[in-house]
């Protein structure tokens, strides 16, 4: 089994070192971690500089880790390959594990590269550099990555047609970012309007946040990740006591298995 396991990870290795997979994200990832540096805190914040790559992160390495994996099922069965693959003595669960194994190995890859290079420029001109919490930081960002190569693989598993597996990763990837954090916004300015007026009127800052906000806003995989690095990198305490690594970590956790159960049942079921 894990000769299998290695041999399909390796495929996917090699295929995205062929085309250039690895060097586009890597060099995207430095660009974006210097640029953010510069733009975030003018090289003398390492706070500012997180902050700045935090976007980084939920924007482009998240949309990385769909893009990686929308096509690992149904490209490979659009293109009669998938059923060449199990006349051989291997199972899907196996292809699976190697698909996913394979994949996550060149986003971790780009990740600590892209990051590493970045942070180690950016460390020469930040003067407050924390690297216990920027491995943190790198750590989180690797899983809030395979949280999204985790989902494009089941919509890999479930679709037909590839173009269908891409705008559902599409749409995924627009959802968590804007449309789930603009509806759970928009309900907490309705059903609190009369006090967010008086808090303005009053110019000061003291509208509380009621706990079902944090509450469903931790349930997104990118918010969660987020208040993650906000806890433990940015040293902010703004979250109610439920708001804490345990349950953080646990959600993101979720986030990565349920999808690869549900991936693997689709991809046992489907007719090849």
């Amino acid at each position: 089994m894990k000769n299998n396991i290695f041999t399909v990870a390796k495929k996917e290795i090699m295929d995205n070192v062929r085309n250039k997979w690895i060097l586009a994200v890597t060099i995207l990832i430095i660009a974006l971690t210097l640029l953010s540096s510069f733009a975030g805190s003018y090289w003398k914040s390492f706070e500012g500089t997180v902050s700045g790559m935090m976007a980084t992160v939920t924007f482009f390495i998240s949309i990385i880790g769909l893009m990686l994996g929308y096509g690992s099922i149904v490209g490979e069965v659009e293109r009669g390959s998938m059923s060449s693959l199990i006349t051989h003595p291997i199972t899907r669960l196996e292809i699976l594990l190697g698909k996913l194994i394979g994949n996550g190995i060149v986003l971790t890859f780009s990740i600590l590269i892209g990051f590493g290079i970045g942070g180690i420029i950016v460390g020469f001109n930040v003067d407050d550099v924390n690297v216990l919490s920027f491995i943190v930081f790198i750590a989180a960002s690797i899983l809030i990555g395979l949280i999204f190569l985790s989902l494009s693989m089941l919509f890999s598993s479930l679709f037909k047609r590839r173009s269908m597996s891409m705008g559902l990763s599409i749409i995924t990837w627009i959802f968590s970012l804007i449309i789930y954090p603009l509806i759970i916004g928009s309900i907490l300015f309705a059903t609190n309007a009369d006090q967010f007026q008086e808090a303005s009127r009053q110019n000061i800052n003291s509208f509380i946040i009621p706990d079902w906000f944090y509450a469903a806003d931790m349930a997104n995989p990118t918010s969660a990740y987020s208040n993650l690095v906000s806890i433990n990198v940015l040293d902010i305490d703004i979250y109610p006591s439920f708001v804490n690594n345990g349950s953080l970590l646990l959600i993101l956790f979720l986030w990565l298995a349920i999808p690869l159960i549900f991936s693997y049942i689709l991809f046992r079921k489907r007719d090849i």
